[in-house]
C-alpha cells in the first residue's frame, strides 16, 4: 500500500516509524514530515490544509490509505475531503473533530451525557468574563475554547492571576482567534492521565494507559506546553478506574455524538484527572497524543498499519493488540524560551550516538535538514523514549540517552515519571 500521513511533529515519526514496520507498506510519504521522517519515508513539502493540493498528490502517487496525524486538518474537515475521494482516512469528520476544536461544544455534550467534568462557564465578552471572576474568586482554570497547541489553558491561583489570563486570550489574542471564547473552570486537583480508545461504528478499544507532564518545569511547575514528556503504562490507573473510565467516560461520549448525527471513526483521547471524587474529564482530543504516542508505539508489538485501516474500514471489533510488557518513558527537549518565543536554526548533535544506546528511539519533532545538517525547527524539539524492566529504569535510560544530545538552550524535565515512583527508587 502507498500511505500518506499527515504532520511533522514527534508524534507522526513515532506513526511514521511504526508504519514503516507492517509488511503491506510499499511506500509511505509524510506531509511535510521532519528530519527523522525523512530516514525511512519520503518527506513531501505538502499543505494539509490546501485540499487540491492534496487531492493531487493522493492521485499522482497512487495512494491508498491516508492518516491524518495532527488537530488543524482534522477540524478543517481533511478526513471528510479524503473520504469523498473514495480513499479510507485515519481521522474523525470535521463535526467529531469539535470535541477537541470547540471546548464549549465538549462541554455542552458532557453535560447532556451526565459525563463528570468540571463545572464551567463560557465567555465571548472579556468584560463578562472579568466581572464574573471578579464575582466568583480567582481559583479556576481559564482555556481558550478552540485550538491552541495545548498551550491556551491557564491555571490561576487568584484574582489578579485569572484577570491576567482573561486580557492575555481575549484582548491580546495571544491565541489569535482560538481566544475568541474562553471557558472557566473550577479548578480541580488529583493526577492527570490519558486514556486513548481506537473507535469506529461498531467498537471501542481502549489502548495501553499513558500520562503526560504538560508544566514546563520539574516538579509539575511554571506554563503549561503541549507537553514536556510521558510514560506508558500508569500505575495511577488501576483496572477498575479504567472500566469506569470506559463506562462513564467514553461510552457515552460516543453515544452523545451518534445521537447527534455524528459518527466518530479514530482516536479519542480523554484528558483526565483522577480527583477524590472519582475521574474527571479535563479536555478531548481527537487524534493521537503527542508526546503519549511515542511510549505507545515503543511498546505496541501489533501491525499499526493494519490496525488504523481496521478502524477506517469499521473493522475494529476483530482488532487484538499485542504489547511489550516493559514500561516506556519519553523525554522531551525544547528550545530555550518555549513556550514562549524561541530561537530555530540551532544545531543539534549526539543523536546518531542517544539513538544507538539499546530499547531506546529518538523520535524527532521540531527538526529539519539543512546541508546534511539536523536543526531546531520548532519549540519542542525532539523527544528521547526508552524501554526498561521498571518505569524508574526507562526514566534512567531515556535521561542518559537526552544527556548524550546537544544544542544551545536545550532544556528538558528530569522527573517525568515522578507520580509512579517511590522515594528512593
Amino acid at each position: 500500500m502507498n500511505v500518506l500521513l499527515i504532520g511533522s511533529g514527534g508524534r507522526e515519526h513515532a506513526l511514521a516509524w511504526k508504519l514503516a514496520e507492517s509488511p503491506r507498506i510499499t511506500s509511505l510519504f509524510v506531509a511535510p514530515g521532519n528530519a527523522g521522517t525523512a530516514q525511512f519515508a519520503h518527506n513531501v513539502p505538502l499543505n494539509p490544509l490546501r485540499f487540491p493540493d492534496v487531492a493531487k498528490f493522493i492521485k499522482n502517487n497512487a495512494i491508498d490509505f491516508v492518516v491524518i496525524g495532527p488537530e488543524d486538518p482534522l477540524a478543517a474537515g481533511l478526513a471528510d475531503f479524503v473520504h469523498s475521494l473514495g480513499l479510507p482516512v485515519f481521522g474523525p469528520s470535521k463535526q467529531a473533530a469539535q470535541l477537541e476544536s470547540d471546548k464549549w461544544f465538549a462541554k455542552e455534550l458532557m453535560r447532556r451525557q451526565a459525563i463528570p467534568t468540571a463545572e464551567a462557564r463560557s465567555f465571548t465578552n472579556p468584560n463578562a468574563a472579568v466581572e464574573y471572576i471578579q464575582m466568583h474568586g480567582g481559583s479556576c482554570v481559564i482555556k481558550a475554547s478552540g485550538l491552541a497547541k495545548g498551550k491556551g489553558v491557564t491555571v490561576c491561583y487568584r484574582t489578579q492571576h485569572a484577570l491576567d489570563a482573561i486580557d492575555n486570550i481575549m484582548r491580546k489574542k495571544a491565541f489569535g482567534d482560538a481566544g475568541a471564547r474562553i471557558v472557566i473552570e473550577e479548578r480541580l486537583t488529583g493526577p492527570e492521565v490519558s486514556i486513548l480508545a481506537l473507535v469506529d461504528k461498531t467498537a471501542i478499544y481502549v489502548l495501553e494507559t499513558s500520562q503526560d507532564h504538560k508544566p514546563v518545569e520539574d516538579g509539575d511547575t511554571g506554563p503549561m506546553t503541549g507537553g514536556m514528556g510521558a510514560y506508558s503504562p500508569t500505575p495511577v490507573v488501576s483496572s477498575d478506574v479504567l472500566s469506569q473510565i470506559e463506562r462513564e467516560v467514553l461510552v457515552p461520549t460516543v453515544d452523545g455524538l451518534r445521537r447527534d448525527g455524528i459518527d466518530y471513526s479514530g482516536v479519542l483521547y480523554a484528558g483526565l484527572m483522577l480527583t477524590a471524587s472519582g475521574p474527571r474529564v479535563l479536555e478531548f482530543n481527537c487524534r493521537f497524543g503527542d508526546p503519549e504516542t511515542q511510549p505507545l508505539m515503543m511498546r505496541l508489538q501489533s501491525d499499526l498499519l493494519e490496525t488504523l485501516l481496521a478502524v477506517a474500514e469499521g473493522r475494529l471489533a476483530k482488532i487484538n493488540l499485542k504489547w511489550d510488557p516493559r514500561p516506556a518513558l519519553c523525554v522531551v527537549a525544547t528550545s530555550p524560551g518555549y513556550p514562549g518565543p524561541y530561537k530555530t536554526g540551532l544545531p543539534i548533535s549526539g543523536i546518531d550516538h542517544a539513538d544507538a544506546l539499546p530499547d531506546t528511539k529518538v523520535f524527532h519533532a521540531g527538526t529539519k535538514l539543512k546541508d546534511g545538517q539536523v536543526l531546531t525547527d520548532g519549540g519542542r524539539v525532539l523527544a528521547v523514549t526508552a524501554l526498561g524492566q521498571t518505569i524508574a529504569d526507562a526514566q534512567r535510560r531515556a535521561c542518559q540517552a537526552m544527556a548524550l544530545i546537544h544544542f544551545d538552550g536545550m532544556h528538558y524535565r528530569k522527573d517525568i515519571g515522578h507520580q509512579a515512583l517511590r522515594p528512593g527508587q
